[in-house]
């Protein structure tokens, strides 16, 4: 009994160490995918949005956004 286990050990441990590579492998290249897409869909995303919008608020803006805040402050209150 023990000699079987004697040479049945060898054999799992290079079991083990092929499911450990295989499972790290399925792991990197499942990364290295994501990571590729995640960088695809920033730069799609960047070009399409275009250039940005004028983020100047004219003084008529900056009133109704004064006033709205103000209206808020006092029903918070």
């Amino acid at each position: 009994m023990e000699s079987s286990l004697a040479q049945s050990l060898p054999d799992l441990l290079v079991v083990g160490l092929e499911l450990m590579l295989l499972g790290m492998g399925t792991v990197f290249v499942f990364l290295t995918l994501l990571v590729a897409a995640t960088r695809t869909m920033s730069r799609l995303v960047r070009r399409l949005e275009g250039d940005p919008i004028d983020a100047a608020a004219t003084a008529e803006e900056i009133a109704a956004i004064a006033s709205a805040l103000e209206l808020h402050r006092r029903r918070a209150a």
